[in-house]
C-alpha cells in the first residue's frame, strides 16, 4: 500500500517506519528538515520529503494517491494554557484536524490516529485534553474515513525519553530528587505498539475502534528510575518529592532546555497511565515485559 506517516520521522515513527517498510510498503515520510531522516532515507520503499504539514495545501498534496494515513505526531511539553496550551493545540488539535479534512477530502479510506492513554476532555493535563479534542478531530472524518485510535501508556524501547532519559540522569546525579515518586505507569514495549499499528492497517475489524495499550505489569515511577539506574549500571539513591515540592521543581525545570519535567507534567501524573481491565492487547498480541527488552538497550554494554 501507500501510505504516509505524519510524525514519521519521530521515536514512534521512525520504528513503525521500519516495520511497514520490511512488509514491502510505500511510505512518504515528511519532515522539517530531511537530513535529520537520512537513516530512515536509506529504508527500501521510503521516501523522506521536507514538507510541512501544518500547511492545508501540503497536506492535500501529500494524501493524493494514500492508501493510509498514519497520526503519529505527539508532544509532552506544550505550554499552559486552558484547556491547554498553545503548543499541545497546534500538535495535537490543530494539525489532527487538518489531517483528518485532508484525508476526506483526498479520498483516503484510512486513517491510524495515536493518542494518549487517560486521554479525555475532563483530564486534569493540558497534554491529555488536547490528546482528547486529537481524537475527537479525527473521528470527524467518518464515515468516509474508516478510522482507528490507539492510545498507549509510556513506550520504552531503543531511543526512548523514557527509561533512557532516566538512565542518563542517574549517571550524572549522585541523588535523585524525584517528583511524584507515586505516580503509577504500565509500560508498553515499542515493538507491541508497532504490531499493533501493523495490524490495524490489515484489519478490517478494527474499523472505528479504540484500543489501549499497555504493558503487563505496573511500576511506580520510583521503581521505574531504580530499575533503570540498576540495569545502566548507576544505582543512585532516590529522594521522593512530597507533592508542592514537585509542584516546584517542575516549574523550576520549565526554565531549563530541555528540562525533563512540566507542571503540566506533573498534572498528568495524577491520573494512573495504566489499562483499567488490566492489560489485553488487541489481535492476541501477547505484551512484552519491560525486563525482557531494557537491558538490551540500556546496559552498560549497550
Amino acid at each position: 500500500m501507500n501510505l504516509l506517516l505524519i510524525g514519521g520521522t519521530g521515536f514512534l515513527g521512525s520504528h513503525l517506519a521500519a516495520v511497514l517498510a520490511a512488509a514491502g510498503h510505500r511510505l512518504t515520510l515528511p519532515t522539517r528538515r530531511r537530513e535529520r531522516a537520512k537513516h530512515l532515507a536509506l529504508l527500501p520503499t521510503v521516501e523522506v520529503v521536507e514538507a510541512d504539514v501544518h500547511n492545508p495545501a501540503t497536506l492535500a498534496r501529500l494524501c493524493r494517491g494514500q492508501d493510509a494515513v498514519f497520526s503519529l505526531v505527539g508532544i509532552l511539553k506544550g505550554g499552559e494554557g486552558d484547556p491547554y496550551g498553545a503548543g499541545f493545540a497546534r500538535a495535537h488539535v490543530e494539525l489532527p484536524q487538518k489531517v483528518a479534512a485532508a484525508c476526506r477530502a483526498a479520498g483516503v479510506p484510512r486513517l491510524i490516529h495515536v493518542s494518549a492513554l487517560k486521554a479525555a476532555a475532563d483530564a486534569p493535563s493540558g497534554y491529555l485534553r488536547s490528546k482528547a479534542a486529537g481524537e475527537t478531530a479525527v473521528l470527524a472524518a467518518q464515515p468516509e474515513v474508516a478510522v482507528t485510535i490507539v492510545r498507549p501508556s509510556v513506550i520504552f524501547g531503543r531511543g526512548d525519553s523514557f527509561l533512557t532519559l532516566f538512565a542518563g540522569l542517574l549517571k550524572m546525579a549522585p541523588l535523585v530528587p524525584l517528583a511524584c515518586p507515586a505516580a503509577r505507569f504500565q509500560p508498553v514495549w515499542m515493538g507491541d505498539v508497532t504490531t499493533v499499528l501493523a495490524a490495524c492497517l490489515e484489519r478490517t475489524d478494527s474499523h472505528g475502534r479504540a484500543y489501549d495499550l499497555c504493558g503487563p505489569r505496573v511500576y511506580s515511577l520510583r521503581e521505574l528510575v531504580a530499575y533503570a539506574g540498576r540495569v545502566s549500571g548507576h544505582p543512585r539513591p532516590i529522594l521522593g518529592l512530597p507533592d508542592f515540592a514537585s509542584w516546584l521543581q517542575a516549574w523550576a525545570m520549565e526554565f531549563v532546555p530541555g528540562g525533563p519535567m512540566t507542571r503540566d507534567n506533573v498534572r498528568s501524573m495524577r491520573l494512573p497511565s495504566i489499562c483499567d481491565s488490566g492489560c489485553a492487547l488487541p489481535f492476541g498480541i501477547e505484551p512484552t515485559p519491560l525486563e525482557a527488552v531494557a537491558p538490551g538497550y540500556l546496559g552498560p554494554a549497550a
